[in-house]
Order: structure tokens, then C-alpha cells, then sequence
């Protein structure tokens, strides 16, 4: 029988974890009528799946019950961005103001007070939580805001939880004051503290934090009590989203797709394989901050803003992913890939990454902008 050529969206035969004898491709309801039909891993030599991958098969079957696959074809990913040149004094653009706007690659909004320049940025990113898992005293975030003061850098990404839902605290609730209240106060400090530096802030909600939407994609913070001194400098931003910081483009997500996929993904490999490498090249080629489908159960997805808000516009320069996995930098097809871990763990003191980016001039061949990263314990 001839081999055929199919395009379809992997699945589980069954409620259950997906495995080599259980894989399903499933069609789309327009060209398709969602049909399915199981497949056959048996005669490919290496492969890496999980549900909701859109794959290109090539295979025979022959019984019509059964596709036995002899290839698999992965998806492409999207080109980088490729900046404009900038104006004088905006050398910080920014994207994703909005839910609305929150992975469009549309017009940036300039970051004003920069002088344009070719010197090295530094960027900072932490993950909460901020407090230990026995206090909710900020001790830890104060700690940060030194580190901040000290080493100035140009921009600080801060990803939630900045006050966990986990939290022993908040779960028996032995708090002192509302959710409302004390997450302001934990934007208060971080914010009064980082004044002398001047470094820009950027704040990325999570699913974890207990005052704030439980949906994903997940719409930025409202804080109507920001000074008008500070409106610059602060950017309050959604999860996921995209930003441009003069040419240098960052992918932010505070959801663990890391944990989430690698509990789903099944793979074999002959040779040595890392798993972080695989997953985050599964979110590059399948261009979305979330792949997995369906998701795992504690993400609750908005599927009607999904497919809009939660694609890749471009493949990112730097994609910051923090996960309660061990930290790492990875460089994957171009990207740099950063899991800076977490601030805390448990009761001690945990990490936060930092990050040099080299501004590009519009005319300068591609490369990638990041020219240094670390992940440093706090």
C-alpha cells in the first residue's frame, strides 16, 4: 500500500498519561470531522510527543484501523523579529500594555528617558514566591530591592506570585489584612525601594497569585495607587507576553509549562537527550506559550482569547521561563532560554537571573542580542 501523508493534533486513546501504545493522531473538525486514528511508533527510531502537538506523519494503513508511522515532521519556528532603527532617546519599546495587546508584535511603546546607545543592558528577572514558606514577612524581596539598588539594572522583570495562594498563611487564613492590601503593600515596597536606582519595572501576574484572575491567558495587574513619578518606569503586563526592548525580544510566561509538559511529554531517543531542550523546542516549533493540550488541571484556559493572546507573534530572542524545576540557561535554535528559578524555596533563599543584552543596530547582521546570562542565588 502506498504511504500517506497526514497532518493532525496528538492525543491520548484514554483519560490516563499518555504513552508509545496509547498516541492517537486527531484531525480538525473542518477538513476531518475530528476523525481519529491510532498510531504506530514502532518503526521510527526517535521521537518526542505530547498531547495537543501539531505533527506532519508519513506512514501506511494498512488494515484502515491503524496508522504504522515511518516519519514524523515537527513544525518550523517563526523568524526572529527584526527591530527598526530606534529614535533618538527611545531606546526601550515595550509590547503587551494589555490583555488585549499581550503578544501582538504591533507598535511599540517607547520606554522615554533613555539615551540610545550601544552599551550593554542589564536586565533582571525573579519569580516568586517572595516571602518563606513560614513567614509572610518579605524578607527575601527586601533582600532583592537591595540587590536591585546595588547593581542598577536597566529593567527588572518580576514574575508573580507576589502573594501565593499556596501559601500556609493565606490557605488557613491567618493574614492580617485583605489580599488586596498586602499585595499592594508588597508593590509599594518593591517600587519606593528601586526609586534610586531608576530601573524600569515590569510585573508578570501568575496563576498563583491568590488576589488576581484565575484565567490564562491571565490580564495585567490594576494598581490605580501608582505615583505619578513612577508611571514611567512601571509596566504592568500580562501572562504570557511579549516585549521589545530596544531590538532585543523577550518571551514572558510565570505559568510552570516546563513542569506541566515534562509530566505529559513521552519521548525516545538512541542517543543522550535533555529533556528541558526537547520541551522548550516543542513551544518554538508549535510557536505558543502553551502547547499542551489539554491543559493540566490546575490552569484554567480561556480558549476563545487563547489562540489570539497566547501565540508566539516572532520566535523570541530571550524566553524566560520559571519553573519549580532546577534553574538553568539554555541556548535553543537561537534562543535563549532562561529558567531563573524561584526566590524562595521552602524556608531558605532560592534564585533570580541576570541578563546582558547587546542593543542591535537595524542594519547589523542577526544575532542574538544576549551576550551574558547567570542564574545567582539571592
Amino acid at each position: 500500500q502506498e504511504p500517506v501523508t497526514v497532518l493532525g493534533q496528538i492525543s491520548c486513546d484514554s483519560n490516563g498519561k499518555l504513552n508509545a501504545k496509547s498516541v492517537i493522531l486527531e484531525g480538525d473538525r473542518e477538513h476531518s470531522a475530528g476523525g481519529q486514528v491510532p498510531l504506530d511508533l514502532s518503526e521510527l527510531q526517535e521521537y518526542s510527543l505530547f498531547p495537543g502537538q501539531v505533527v506532519i506523519v508519513e506512514g501506511t494503513n494498512s488494515t484502515g484501523k491503524c496508522l504504522v508511522a515511518s516519519k514524523l515532521y515537527e513544525g518550523v519556528p517563526l523568524p526572529f523579529h527584526t527591530p527598526a532603527e530606534p529614535a533618538q532617546g527611545e531606546l526601550w519599546g515595550g509590547i503587551a500594555a494589555g490583555l488585549s495587546r499581550c503578544s501582538g508584535m504591533g507598535t511599540t511603546r517607547p520606554f522615554p528617558g533613555v539615551s540610545a546607545d550601544t552599551e550593554p543592558r542589564m536586565v533582571l528577572v525573579a519569580c516568586g514566591p517572595y516571602t518563606t514558606s513560614d513567614s509572610i514577612t518579605y524578607d527575601p524581596l527586601s533582600d532583592l530591592v537591595d540587590v536591585i539598588v546595588r547593581d542598577r539594572p536597566d529593567v527588572c522583570i518580576l514574575f508573580g506570585p507576589f502573594l501565593d495562594a499556596k501559601h500556609e498563611e493565606v490557605e488557613n487564613c491567618r493574614l492580617l489584612g485583605s489580599f488586596s492590601d498586602i499585595f499592594k503593600l508588597c508593590l509599594k515596597t518593591i517600587i519606593e525601594g528601586t526609586r534610586s536606582a531608576g530601573s524600569r519595572l515590569v510585573f508578570v501576574p501568575s496563576q498563583r497569585d491568590v488576589h488576581h484572575d484565575y484565567v490564562y491567558p491571565q490580564p495585567p495587574f490594576s494598581y490605580t495607587e501608582l505615583p505619578k513619578e513612577d508611571k514611567p518606569r512601571v509596566h504592568f503586563v500580562s501572562d504570557p507576553c511579549t516585549l521589545e526592548i530596544h531590538g532585543t525580544v523577550f518571551g514572558l510566561t510565570s505559568t510552570d509549562l516546563l513542569f506541566h509538559m515534562g509530566a505529559e511529554e513521552i519521548s525516545s531517543s538512541p542517543g543522550i537527550s535533555d529533556r528541558f531542550t526537547r520541551i522548550l523546542k516543542h513551544v518554538l516549533t508549535q510557536r505558543s506559550y502553551y502547547p499542551l493540550f489539554p491543559p493540566a488541571e490546575e490552569l484554567n484556559v480561556d480558549y476563545e482569547t487563547f489562540r489570539v493572546h497566547a501565540a508566539l507573534p516572532v520566535t523570541p530572542h530571550v524566553l524566560v521561563v520559571p519553573s519549580e524545576l532546577r534553574y538553568f540557561v539554555k541556548d535553543v535554535l537561537g534562543c535563549v532560554c532562561v529558567n531563573p528559578g524561584r526566590l524562595t524555596k521552602g524556608q531558605v533563599g532560592g534564585t533570580y537571573g541576570r541578563l546582558l543584552v547587546q542593543p542591535r543596530e537595524a542594519d547589523a547582521p542577526h544575532r542574538n542580542p544576549c551576550v551574558s546570562a547567570q542564574v545567582i542565588r539571592i
